[in-house]
C-alpha cells in the first residue's frame, strides 16, 4: 500500500534521511525503530506531506505524495490517521468535541448519528463515554488523552494509522495498556500500521515488520527473528537496552 523509494531529506547541514527506501505491507504493523532523533518521525511526516523531501517519491495507492495536487493529496490524508506523540487534543473542547472534530468537518453525519459514533469511539479505546465526554484534555492522565486522541485518530475509519512514539511519556503499565489497545484496533479495523518507536518491548508485541533507522538509512529490515540475529552492533546494543 505504502511504497518509499531513495527518500532524501536535509536540514541545515544534516542529512536526516538518506536516500531510504522501505515499503509497507498493506494491512500489517511496520514499526520504525532507531535512537532518538535519528528521524523516525520524520519519515512519516512526509507520507502525509507535513514534510518534503528534497528528492524520492511516496507511493499511496498508486499516488505520489510527494507531487500530489491539492486534490490528491486531500484524498491521501483523509485515508490517513496520524496519532500524534501528545495527542494533539484541543485544550478549549471537551472530550466530546475534540473526538467529534472530525466528524463535524468531514462528514455530512447527523448530530445523533456523530453522539453515537463518538460514544462506540471512546468504548473502542476502553473508556467509559459517559465519564469523560464533558471532561476537558487537562483533567485527564496521559494515558487518557493517547485513548482520546486515538478514538479520534480512526473516527473516519483510515486504511492507514501512523502512530509517533505512543507511549513516549507514560510509565510501563500505561504503556503496556496503549500496546495492548494497538493491538486490538490491528485486529478490530486492520489498518496498515506504522509505529515510530525506541521500545524493543513494545515494539516487539505490536509490530510484524521492523525497519532500523541509524545515521540517515536504513541498516536492517525484516521480522523480529532477523533482529535477534542481527550482525548490527548498534541493533544488538539498542535491543538488550530497550
Amino acid at each position: 500500500m505504502i511504497d518509499i523509494k531513495n527518500l532524501t531529506k536535509t536540514f541545515g547541514n544534516k542529512r536526516v534521511l538518506d536516500n531510504i527506501s522501505l515499503t509497507i505491507q498493506e494491512g500489517k504493523t511496520t514499526v520504525i525503530l532507531g535512537l532518538s532523533g535519528a528521524g523516525k518521525s520524520t519519515i512519516i511526516k512526509h507520507i502525509v506531506r507535513l514534510l518534503t523531501p528534497d528528492s524520492g517519491s511516496i507511493i499511496i495507492d498508486d499516488i505520489d505524495v510527494v507531487t500530489a495536487n491539492e486534490k490528491e493529496l486531500f484524498e491521501i490524508r483523509h485515508k490517513v490517521g496520524y496519532l500524534f506523540q501528545s495527542g494533539a487534543l484541543f485544550d478549549s473542547k471537551n472530550i466530546f468535541d475534540n473526538v467529534a472534530f472530525p466528524l463535524v468537518e468531514h462528514t455530512n453525519m447527523s448530530n445523533t448519528e456523530i453522539k453515537q459514533r463518538v460514544y462506540e469511539l471512546i468504548e473502542l479505546v476502553d473508556l467509559k463515554p459517559q465519564e469523560v465526554v464533558d471532561l476537558f484534555p487537562d483533567e485527564l492522565s496521559g494515558g487518557m488523552k493517547k485513548r482520546i486522541g486515538l478514538a479520534r485518530t480512526i473516527a473516519l475509519n483510515p486504511s492507514v494509522i501512523l502512530y509517533d512514539e505512543p507511549t513516549s511519556g507514560l510509565d510501563p503499565v500505561t504503556g503496556a495498556i496503549i500496546s495492548n489497545l494497538i493491538l486490538k484496533l490491528q485486529k478490530e479495523i486492520g489498518a496498515t500500521s506504522i509505529l515510530i518507536s525506541h521500545n524493543m518491548k513494545e515494539s516487539f508485541m505490536v509490530g510484524d515488520y521492523f525497519a532500523f533507522l541509524h545515521e540517515g538509512k536504513i541498516i536492517e529490515q525484516g521480522e523480529d527473528k532477523q533482529f535477534i540475529n542481527s550482525n548490527y552492533q548498534i541493533i544488538q546494543d539498542f535491543m538488550r537496552l530497550g
